[in-house]
């Protein structure tokens, strides 16, 4: 605790330090990818097309890398005001906003083009503004793809290969929930922390999207990755309420409008990432196969009776499973 207010006390200093000029505001972004990320070069491009169609008054500056922490510091940080955007997984706003665990969900989504259309619906709109009782306005999904087993020593082809295994997951009630059901042993371990816990065996595996785990480098670990695709989770690109409100009625559009066109360009990055990790991981020897995902379905069907009947979970839940 004590170590986590003076990080608070440091970025402050920091922000002050950097305050933008009298005729341009600047929103201060921080994530935890890396540059080559599809959704690094999707903000990239927010900040391009914000900054055009604001002719300068509005201009973003990115700290990617984890510079100012975890997905979980950052939310943090939007929260009490000292940094503008961020970007998480949603699967971690669920600990901040309860609705979204709705969306890790195993078999939600029919297909990546369901996806895409709840993303854009009403209901992708009730989502991303459900976070504002916790100070955390939803300005934009991004496809994060669907997330799948990679492991170390051996594929996994049906649920029960899953026993006896450790797998990391996300610090997310859903994945433990999921992992557990399916009869591994999950484990919640940090994102950059986790090279070295498959490399010296305190896991032996992992569950993510191909393009994370081809940029992440886990493929140098990991011989397998099973085509399972249990949970597609997006990422959420957020602004806090404090900067919301600070924004005139130009300038909020302005950030929404740049926000929706990166959303879209981004789908479009993230379809080739996928392609070339592919293309790559195969190249390094990683076996890819394909199991039957309706076993993994049927083992994982007793998730909507974690949402109580008559819930706003469960109504987004049954909205999301109606767009066709």
């Amino acid at each position: 605790m004590k170590f986590k207010g003076l990080f608070f006390v440091f970025v402050g200093m920091l922000f002050l330090g950097c305050s933008p000029g009298e005729n341009s505001k600047i929103l201060r972004l921080a994530h935890g990818l890396d540059t080559n990320h599809p959704v690094h070069r999707a903000m990239v491009n927010l900040g391009e097309r914000l900054k055009t169609n604001s002719k300068g008054k509005l201009t973003v500056k990115i700290y990617p890398s984890g510079q100012l922490g975890a997905e979980r510091e950052c939310l943090e940080l939007l929260q009490i005001g000292s940094l503008d955007i961020t970007k998480v997984s949603a699967a971690v706003l669920e600990n901040f906003v309860p609705e979204y665990k709705v969306l890790s969900v195993p078999y939600l989504f029919r297909d990546k083009a369901h996806s895409h259309q709840v993303y854009d619906s009403p209901v992708g709109r009730q989502f991303l503004i459900k976070g504002e009782d916790y100070r955390l306005r939803g300005l934009c999904f991004y496809d994060a793809g669907s997330r799948s087993f990679y492991t170390k020593d051996k594929a996994i082809e049906t649920p029960e290969d899953l026993k006896g295994m450790k797998i990391r997951v996300q610090k997310s009630n859903m994945a433990v929930s999921m992992v557990q059901q399916l009869g591994g042993s999950p484990t919640p371990i940090s994102w950059g922390e986790l090279y070295t816990a498959l490399q010296q065996g305190v896991v032996d595996g992992a569950e993510n999207n191909l393009p994370s785990f081809h940029t992440s480098k886990h493929y140098e670990v990991c011989n397998y990755y099973s085509f399972d695709e249990h949970t597609a989770v997006p990422d959420v690109l957020l602004v806090g309420t404090e900067t919301w409100q600070r924004l005139n009625n130009e300038e909020k559009k302005w950030l929404q409008e740049a926000a929706d066109a990166s959303a879209l360009y981004q789908r479009e990055l993230w379809a080739k990432a996928e392609e070339k990790a592919l293309t790559e991981i195969t190249k390094a020897g990683v076996k890819v196969n394909y199991p039957d995902k309706s076993l993994f379905a049927e083992k994982t069907s007793a998730f909507d009776a974690l949402f109580e009947k008559g819930s706003e979970s469960l109504f987004l839940m049954e909205s999301i499973r109606e767009i066709q």
